[in-house]
């Protein structure tokens, strides 16, 4: 089995996401601004994956510093934690991790009297955090699989959108992970996969993950998904989210609106798979989620091949925000959340 990512005396080593399928390549980050291009150009992506990213990031920032004092280390923490915190802005999981690492770095500060000790121990704590962050996150999506198997069909065709899986995790996956627990509980599932324009998170890794599970897995292009639904082919929908706003409403890879739409005009249940520490109980509604505008040439190009007049401008938003009213439910590791969310996400927390 792969590893999205893991922490290695030589830095932080992740599978290269932009080479796949056709080739798994690793790639060490040794330094933090590794890890934060790394994220930046989707080298690692899906809001899991890169807050256990920026944890670890921010923990090898701190590894190799030199500070000799406390207020010289704070500020080089500072420095870390900003460049780690813009590289992308609508996953909340990663301004999440850092905020976390944050907490733990200013508590062993306060427990140590002389500035050697301190940061010999804040070293060390702060990489043993990170670990904890990615252990963490396998044993979040585990508990969110076996939480919503149940929701599954007993057999039948569920359609997926993006890359929600072990790929976009620290392991295991969101929405994968529910259908991995359908499949190991019995259920006979297969999967269709929308392909997920531009950067075919779907045809490049949703699809290259399931063949390597066998499960059984359909590719389909983004605009099929609704003559499939049409036709009854389709029995569910599971997507995962990078934020989801108090009130239920899900940013997640652009064309999950779409899907959610075709969804409820067919009848067909639509659940988000997502950790809690991808819920903001900060925004009342998705109309506050930041939503991250990529390079139009994403759009105008495949592998580098123009697909598109030189003199025609193209956008790139990577995201949409589905509202909650096309939610069936949101699967956490605490439980299943339904409307009205404004209740239901809000109990999850106490």
């Amino acid at each position: 089995m792969f590893k999205t990512i893991e922490w290695t005396d030589e830095g932080v080593r992740m599978i290269d996401q932009t080479r796949l399928p056709g080739e798994e390549v690793y790639r060490t980050c040794r330094d933090y601004p590794e890890v934060a291009e790394a994220i930046r150009s989707m080298v690692i992506r899906g809001a899991p994956a890169i807050g256990v990213a920026a944890a670890m990031g921010v923990a090898l920032g701190i590894k190799k510093s030199g500070a000799k004092t406390v207020p010289e280390l704070r500020a080089e923490f500072e420095t870390i934690a900003e460049a780690l915190s813009k590289t992308r802005p609508t996953a909340v999981n990663l301004s999440w991790a850092v905020k976390r690492m944050r907490q733990v770095f200013e508590k062993s500060l306060s427990c140590h009297p002389s500035d050697a000790q301190a940061i010999g121990a804040v070293k060390a704590t702060l990489e043993e955090e990170a670990k904890r962050v990615l252990a963490e996150d396998i044993a979040i999506n585990e508990a969110m699989g076996r939480h919503g198997a149940a929701l599954l069909p007993e057999r039948g065709t569920v359609l997926t959108h993006c890359n929600a899986g072990a790929l976009a995790t620290g392991g295991y996956g969101t929405a994968l992970g529910v259908i991995r627990a359908g499949v190991a509980a019995g259920k006979a599932i297969e999967v269709f996969a929308d392909e997920t324009r531009p950067f075919l998170q779907g045809a490049r890794l949703t699809a290259w993950e399931l063949a390597k599970d066998g499960i059984p897995v359909t590719l389909i292009t983004d605009n099929m998904a609704g003559h499939f639904m049409k036709e009854g082919r389709i029995k569910a929908a599971i997507v995962g989210a990078d934020r989801i706003a108090a009130n239920g409403d899900t940013a997640n890879k652009i064309g999950t609106y779409t899907v959610a739409v075709l969804a409820h005009e067919n009848q067909i249940p639509f659940y988000v798979a997502a950790p809690l520490s991808t819920i903001d109980m900060t925004l009342a509604t998705g109309e506050q989620i930041p939503i991250e505008e990529r390079s139009p040439a994403e759009v105008t190009h495949l592998a580098g091949v123009a697909i598109a007049p030189p003199e025609v401008p193209a956008r790139h938003p990577a995201f949409d925000v589905t509202p909650h009213r096309y939610i069936t439910a949101i699967i956490t590791e605490r439980g299943v959340a339904r409307p009205p969310y404004l209740e239901s996400l809000k109990a999850l927390f106490v």
